[in-house]
């Protein structure tokens, strides 16, 4: 329940509501990775660059053997840190998302 209402706050641009709802999910559930990459996704569009990119090395730590989200998580990390300057970090994230993406 919490997580559909994590979307539709999402859906309505309500987005301290979705993080809200998300962090009440993980404490339920802390070692789901999924809720981890959802709740960093909203961080990065809040601007919230390196809790965002905290987050999704927390939900990579946890998805061992889920390649597809790994590779979710390093697009985050890699947004996360061109916003905040970082290309070179950028890059490297990049080339690790495309790595888990084979």
């Amino acid at each position: 329940a919490l997580l559909e209402s994590a979307d539709r706050y999402v859906k309505s641009k309500q987005l301290d509501k979705a993080g809200a709802a998300l962090e009440r999910a993980l404490r339920i559930e802390p070692r789901n990775a999924g809720i981890w990459h959802d709740l960093a996704q909203i961080r990065l569009h809040q601007s919230q660059y390196q809790q965002a990119e905290s987050l999704a090395s927390k939900s990579n730590s946890l998805a061992s053997g889920n390649r597809s989200l790994q590779s979710r998580n390093w697009k985050v990390i890699a947004s996360a840190r061109k916003a905040a300057g970082n290309t070179g970090g950028a890059e490297e994230a990049e080339a690790r998302a495309a790595q888990f993406s084979r």
